[in-house]
């Protein structure tokens, strides 16, 4: 099979109402690494990045309890920085570069269930054009 790993989606593909950052962007931490006294920041599997968690809130007016807040990882070097946020509230829309889909089976509950995580490259202000590394990754693509 061609695909292994994490499946290339589009932002518009996941978020069609868009997304909003709702919480402080925070390292990741390797729980096998880490011991009560030395936490230690996950590393991404294929890049060896640092990995940091992004709390995000799907702007879908249909979306259904459970799946409106949802956590998106980005593998970054330097602790990546939301958009600003947006007059007269307390949102800071975003669009995530790279976006990325990660099927798993969930075994936490009573019955085991398919679950997705979410991978970035990176993340920006909507409407702002992707970063260089990207637009070419596209078209090298």
């Amino acid at each position: 099979m061609a695909l292994q790993g994490a499946i290339p989606v589009e932002f518009g593909a996941v978020f069609p109402h868009g997304a909003f950052v709702i919480g402080e962007v925070t390292p990741e931490a390797d729980f096998d690494q880490s011991t009560r006294d030395n936490r230690v920041q996950k590393r991404d599997k294929v890049s060896g990045l640092p990995v940091w968690q992004v709390p995000v809130m799907d702007a879908d007016p249909e979306a259904r309890k459970g799946q409106r807040e949802l956590t998106v990882k980005i593998a970054a070097e330097v602790q990546p920085v939301p958009p600003e946020i947006l007059n007269g509230t307390p949102f800071r829309p975003v669009e995530f570069e790279g976006l990325a889909v990660v099927p798993y089976v969930d075994t936490n509950g009573p019955r085991a269930r398919q679950a997705y995580s979410f991978r970035a490259s990176g993340m920006r202000k909507p409407g702002n054009k992707p970063a260089a590394k990207d637009a070419a990754a596209r078209d090298a693509a």
